[in-house]
């Protein structure tokens, strides 16, 4: 009985408990921080507590980090204003533009960056609207307005770190530690289930997105723990390589997965001209033979990974995996080689024994990406390793063309509002031009900024009428700071419930920050109908108008994203044929990640055009991992003659780089023959030029650029990349191939 409930106690606490206490450390920090700000007298403690329910975090170093970047924000916003204020307090036309143009450079920063770089941008502008619009009617105040809601700000991000970090502290690095274990586990199974031929599609697609997203989440808890623990702050390096090599395994164990399955079919097997009904007729006599000499291999790689799949796997975990996978990699090796044999006493086709020969290497590489990884794992247990010396960073990438047109909406938006306030000289204009500009940079991060901004203008009306009954209702009622608490309390808690949730999250946010703009007493309370009926309607017109903008103005979750993320993930193709190879690897692996899960946000709801994106981004994978590769292997090469830059195979592989671009920059049918013709020819010679070593991969380069073109060959065979079309006959759906 007593297990039972502590067990119980024990789910609650992990689950809704966390929701209270985040609940009960909203309302702490609010109480804190009024109070001090009462007690210093600064004019709008309003301010003080929007700061603290933008930065508010249920994770302590979500905080520190949001709180670093909200004070580069809010310096570079004021350093802005009150410059232009300097500049054009006569003339508030200009002033106005100016504001304008400055808010949209940040909103298409936020939408640039999307992460804390991001949250500065949106603060940069946001603050700059809190200043600037309210000192174009005092410009000679300008410079004092600026400074109090600097120390406002200050005050806001002090009182939420410190609660945050002493009372209750729920650590990022936690989930971090959580986050890598979990996605290994779940890679273990995703792989041993590909290994086994158990992977239909749906599973395979939906596993590569949620790898996707990881790998973009864990690198934002990455930057957060950071700020948070000394002793991750230390291994920061090594995360980062751990979740750049998770990025190459994975994508190295798709190239396998994807082979294998083109074997079980025969997909490998044709050659240009070659009607894919044809070899699909013929798959069990092709691809049975390669596949059955395989096995051992595949069944060595799978019992190494087979414990690792109901359990997470500690550092302690990985060391022991990576003195196994050393062993592992020589016992692999041998069985090639067996594999080989047998394969040869069956007098395979010259295609047979090329497809055996990528097949054994990718599965080699594999291991080896795999013995990286598990090191990279384990180093962790030390506060200082060599592994930490990692200069590659995660390089997101956003489409320059939706980011500015997220910042032309805002400087659209915010301009006409303006026009309109001069115009009629309406005494809450102010507000309304404000309101604007702090939605759009909200809102200018999200992938749906239609759905936050109307979250926002639903939360922002419950939280007038709200405050029209604490302001005309209890607060004439009330004397005394705890009894203003009191009053106070119910909306913050309800504001902060729906603030954990991440559905509702943006109501929560639009309640409790305009509540607090508009409502909050303030050290010279004025109590006037018109004032506040004024401001809240300039909010709530304002906060429309951007969600009908946010709708209307080329909203990001529309066809001409998704069209631009495809022709994006296209150009890290072109990008891997053509780049420097200094940080190529991490750019494509990560620039590849990012934009896959930009597109699944940008298209939820749309599984059809998600398949779409996701089988651009499979043949982006395949094609850009294998120049990639063999861009790095001709680096490596010895200064021998045969393999001087002048040799024909040389040539023949620039030539199909350059078929490549083309294709992937103008995708058709016939540049696909083109890109294959150069491939057959690079492919012919390389197997026709001799070397000095033993034809095998572990020993000859040749053999090794030769899979890669191979792979490259069969990727772009494929029926199911989206470079077939409608003139591929057939469809392949999640065949099974390693039984």
């Amino acid at each position: 009985m007593v297990q039972s409930f502590n067990r119980a106690l024990a789910d609650w606490a992990r689950s809704d408990g966390l929701t209270w206490a985040f609940i009960f450390k909203a309302l702490l920090t609010v109480f804190l921080a009024l109070w001090l700000a009462y007690r210093l007298e600064l004019p709008q403690p309003g301010t003080v507590l929007v700061t603290v329910f933008i930065v508010m975090q249920p994770q302590s170093g979500q905080v520190l980090a949001k709180s670093f970047y909200r004070i580069i924000g809010t310096l570079l916003g004021l350093t802005v204003m009150v410059a232009l204020i300097a500049l054009f307090n006569q003339e508030r036309v200009l002033f106005m533009l100016c504001l304008a143009i400055w808010i949209g450079l940040c909103t298409a920063g936020a939408a640039r960056y999307r992460d804390f770089r991001g949250y500065a941008c949106v603060l940069a502008g946001y603050t700059a609207v809190m200043i600037g619009l309210p000192a174009t009617t005092h410009p000679d105040d300008a410079f004092m307005l600026a400074l109090w809601r600097v120390l406002e700000i200050s005050l806001g991000i002090l009182c939420t770190g410190l609660v945050n970090g002493l009372i209750l502290p729920q650590s990022t690095r936690t989930d971090l530690r959580n986050t890598l274990h979990g996605r290994f586990r779940d890679f273990a199974i995703f792989a041993c289930e590909g290994l086994a031929g158990g992977l239909d599609s749906t599973r395979f697609d939906a596993s590569n997105a949620r790898f996707a997203a990881a790998a973009v989440s864990l690198e934002n808890m990455r930057s957060a723990t950071a700020f948070e623990d000394p002793h991750m702050r230390m291994r920061s390096g090594r995360l980062a390589r751990l979740n750049n090599e998770f990025m190459v395994l994975s994508t190295r164990f798709h190239g396998l997965h994807q082979l294998l399955r083109r074997l079980a079919v025969g997909v490998s097997f044709a050659r240009e001209g070659t009607e894919p009904m044809e070899f699909a007729s013929r798959a069990g006599s092709y691809g049975d033979a390669v596949l059955q000499a395989l096995q051992p291999c595949l069944a060595e790689v799978s019992r190494l990974l087979m414990p690792l799949r109901d359990r997470l796997s500690s550092e302690a975990d990985a060391a022991q995996l990576a003195i196994r996978l050393e062993a592992c990699k020589q016992e692999l090796m041998q069985l090639i080689r067996s594999g080989r044999a047998q394969l040869a006493m069956q007098r395979p086709s010259e295609a047979q024994t090329l497809d055996y020969d990528t097949a054994a290497e990718l599965l080699y590489r594999f291991a080896d990406d795999l013995h990286n990884y598990a090191q990279t794992h384990a180093s962790l247990l030390d506060d200082h390793h060599v592994r930490e010396q990692w200069k590659e960073n995660f390089r997101p990438r956003a489409n320059a063309v939706a980011a500015a047109v997220a910042g032309l909406r805002s400087s659209l938006l915010i301009l006409s509002l303006s026009v309109f306030w001069m115009a009629t000289a309406w005494p809450s204009g102010g507000t309304f031009a404000m309101t604007i500009g702090m939605v759009s940079a909200l809102a200018s991060s999200s992938s749906n900024p239609r759905r936050l901004s109307l979250q926002l203008t639903l939360g922002a009306t419950a939280g007038a009428c709200l405050g029209i009954v604490l302001t005309f209702c209890v607060l004439p009622e009330i004397d005394g700071f705890a009894l203003l608490c009191c009053a106070l309390a119910p909306v913050v808690a309800l504001g902060a419930y729906l603030l954990a949730r991440p559905q509702p999250a943006g109501a929560g946010l639009g309640l409790l920050v305009w509540f607090s703009m508009t409502s909050m007493p303030a050290n010279q309370t004025l109590f006037d109908p018109h004032r506040l009926l004024n401001e809240y309607l300039a909010s709530v017109l304002s906060m429309a108008l951007a969600t009908a903008a946010a709708a209307v103005l080329l909203p990001p979750n529309r066809p001409w994203l998704w069209r631009r993320l495809e022709r994006d993930l296209r150009m890290c193709v072109v990008r891997a044929v053509s780049g420097r190879l200094k940080g190529l690897v991490s750019g494509f692996e990560s620039g590849t990640r990012d934009l896959l899960n930009q597109a699944y946000l940008y298209s939820a709801g749309r599984p059809d055009v998600q398949r779409q994106l996701l089988r651009w981004m499979f043949l982006v994978q395949e094609v850009g991992h294998a120049v990639i590769e063999l861009r790095l292997e001709q680096a490596r090469l010895p200064a021998l003659s045969c393999y001087a830059e002048s040799m024909p195979w040389r040539n023949a592989i620039r030539a199909m780089g350059r078929a490549l671009v083309r294709l992937f920059i103008q995708p058709s049918q016939a540049n696909r023959q083109r890109a294959l013709a150069a491939v057959e020819q690079a492919i012919d010679s390389v197997r026709t030029t001799a070397e000095p070593c033993a034809p095998q991969f572990d020993t000859s380069p040749l053999r090794r650029l030769q899979s890669y073109l191979h792979f490259i060959r069969s990727s772009l065979l494929d029926p199911q990349n989206p470079l077939a079309g409608d003139e591929a006959p057939v469809r392949l759906q999640g065949v099974a191939h390693a039984a």
